[in-house]
């Protein structure tokens, strides 16, 4: 009894892995050759269509010649009654169709299935049929078949017709097109299903049409539909003539839109609200209707329903943050949804509608959650932090100690990069937040494991660092990379530190004694840039200091490669002149940027800060009690 009860447990965990895992389609086809035994075996050859099936959706590839001699095989199959086995040949069928030849010799079965009393069949008769039939066949054949088919009782063969019809309009639309009555009768029958894949018919075969699409919407709108899922289609269809035909919110189709929110189903609430939301012309008297349902929705039991309300709504703040505000207490709850997707999507919303009052609130809320969910979802809460910044732009230390706190916690790349960039955008955007945003990425990069983000923001140190009020805090923080960090970091660093050199006279001799200990660096790269910038600084020229070291022109390295190269082929005593070497081409949106840049510095009352466009201070033209600037 004890052995028995081993070797049941035994083969329970061998049965535990996936039976088909280690096909192969040479043995499969030639299992295969069991459909030609008589009697059939049907559970025998249920099995065998079960593996031709999944090696097909696993993505091997049948030769027309197997895929025949497999299909010629399966039609022996027809002989059996049995009912599973009938179906999976059905599936077969519709499988091999692309790849196998003379489909036709089963039409007549398919047929004779198509037409006959078990239900069972009929339904998946009708889909193998359309998928092996062409335009010819379908005209001469089973049209007439397929026009009862719309129109039978059973709600399984009507909906299998409907969606057969919408397939085959792709090589046979002329004739399904004259199926019009039978959707038309169809539409109006008790099934759900039946309902909705008649109405995709009717729309597909009359979508060119505008008169008849607007007939259409006119009649059904004022129809009783039961389906919700006919409903949904409806309005989306309603919602598109709206936009094309420019009629405005006081339409009698928008109305039909409206009363679909007080529908007695949740999905076609659902749509209508988030239809009202995404038309370009709603305004905030349209969108109140809908914001109120999507607020109901937000304290659902569904999480599906909290999430899609949410989310509706976060979309909305982009555009029209005062009206999701009456919604902030919900969202509010939301913060501590067991659904981490809804707590996120929540605290956006929240960002994008919060008043500058209730930043310092959101923020605390937000500490104790952002620690529990992924970096997925914490770019995206950097991201609204990012705009809330903008927005707000007195409250800097705020939330830009929040985001120091989150650059210092586990993370990956991406995440961490996403934090860099709101920094680096703070400090571009607000001169106030400059010497902050530089000391929290000071500290971030003195424990940074990722090279292309401590390369970044030393370069950002460079360029930024000289020009504030204390510009040597900053050298050892960069200096302390050339003794710790890798080669790429270290490079990155000697460059930082020239350009305090040919910025900062009180610091350059400071700087050249720095640069001298780098030229003993183990690496190539770091002391060819060591003894360039050294060289450079030692001559005492402002312009070459601009030219070669703040500038730093970009040459094209792909001709100055081929320049030096002919160099070295053909000695001369003439140096190496890299003037003769072209500049790198400008990217079309940093040109673009550049000449906005030039442009604006043109205008009265703009101060450009430097010759590289550094963003001017806010010259406010608006009332003062108003709560943004112009920058």
């Amino acid at each position: 009894m004890i052995g028995f009860k081993r070797d049941s447990k035994k083969d329970e965990e061998d049965g535990g892995g996936n039976p088909f895992q280690n096909l192969e389609k040479t043995t499969v086809l030639q299992e295969a050759r069991t459909f030609n035994e008589t009697p059939v075996n049907p559970r025998k050859c249920t099995q065998i269509l079960t593996k031709i099936l999944y090696i097909l959706n696993q993505g091997e590839i049948l030769g027309t010649v197997e895929a025949t001699d497999t299909f010629f095989a399966m039609t022996k199959l027809f002989q059996s009654h049995d009912v599973i086995l009938r179906r999976m040949v059905y599936l077969g069928i519709k499988e091999l169709a692309p790849i196998a030849k003379d489909l036709f010799i089963v039409t007549s079965s398919l047929t004779t299935d198509m037409t006959g009393r078990e239900n069972l069949y009929r339904a998946a008769a009708i889909r193998a049929l359309c998928s092996i039939t062409d335009g010819n066949t379908l005209q001469q054949s089973i049209e007439r078949y397929m026009k009862q088919a719309i129109v039978d009782r059973n709600a399984a063969v009507s909906s299998a017709a409907l969606v057969s019809s919408l397939h085959m309009t792709r090589f046979a639309g002329e004739v399904v097109k004259r199926w019009v009555n039978e959707a038309q009768e169809a539409i109006n029958t008790d099934s759900i299903m039946v309902q909705y894949h008649a109405l995709g018919v009717l729309y597909h075969i009359r979508k060119t049409d505008r008169l008849a699409v607007t007939k259409l919407v006119a009649k059904l709108t004022k129809s009783t539909m039961k389906s919700p899922y006919a409903l949904c289609m409806l309005i989306r269809i309603t919602c598109r003539l709206i936009e094309e035909d420019d009629v405005g919110t006081n339409s009698k189709l928008f109305e039909f839109v409206q009363s679909c929110l007080r529908h007695k189903s949740e999905m076609v609430i659902y749509e209508a609200a988030h239809a009202i939301v995404n038309m370009k012309k709603t305004g905030a008297r349209e969108l109140a209707p809908a914001v109120s349902v999507l607020q109901l929705f937000c304290s659902s039991s569904k999480p599906t329903l909290r999430f899609a309300a949410v989310r509706t709504l976060n979309k909305v703040a982009m555009t029209h943050p005062a009206a999701v505000t009456a919604c902030n207490l919900d969202l509010e709850s939301l913060i501590t949804d067991a659904n981490r997707s809804v707590a996120t999507l929540a605290i956006t919303t929240l960002l994008k509608t919060g008043a500058e009052s209730s930043v310092d609130r959101l923020m605390k809320q937000i500490s104790s959650f952002v620690s529990e969910i992924s970096d997925e979802f914490k770019i995206v809460v950097v991201k609204a932090i990012r705009a809330l910044c903008l927005k707000f732009p007195r409250k800097h230390s705020v939330l830009m100690n929040f985001l120091s706190a989150m650059l210092r916690d586990e993370g990956g790349l991406e995440y961490k990069a996403s934090i860099a960039d709101t920094i680096i955008t703070i400090i571009e955007e607000n001169p106030e937040a400059k010497e902050t945003g530089l000391a929290h990425l000071c500290e971030f990069i003195e424990d940074c494991e990722h090279t292309s983000l401590a390369v970044r923001i030393l370069h950002l140190l460079g360029k930024e660092g000289p020009r504030t009020k204390q510009p040597s805090r900053y050298i050892r923080f960069i200096y302390n990379r050339v003794i710790l960090e890798n080669a790429p970091v270290r490079a990155a660093a000697v460059s930082a530190l020239a350009q305090f050199g040919a910025l900062c006279a009180d610091l350059l001799p400071n700087v050249k004694v720095l640069l001298a200990r780098c030229q003993m660096d183990t690496d190539d790269e770091v002391r060819d840039r060591a003894t360039y910038y050294s060289v450079i600084l030692n001559c005492n020229d402002a312009v070459l200091n601009n030219r070669f070291i703040v500038e730093n022109t970009h040459l094209s390295l792909p001709t100055l490669e081929k320049s030096l190269h002919q160099y070295t082929m053909q000695p001369s005593e003439t140096p190496f002149d890299a003037r003769t070497v072209p500049v790198a081409a400008i990217s079309p949106s940093e040109e673009a940027r550049l000449a906005a840049a030039e442009e604006i510095s043109t205008k009265p009352k703009v101060l450009i800060c430097s010759s590289m466009f550094l963003n001017p201070p806010a010259v406010k033209i608006f009332l003062s009690f108003v709560q943004f600037s112009l920058h």
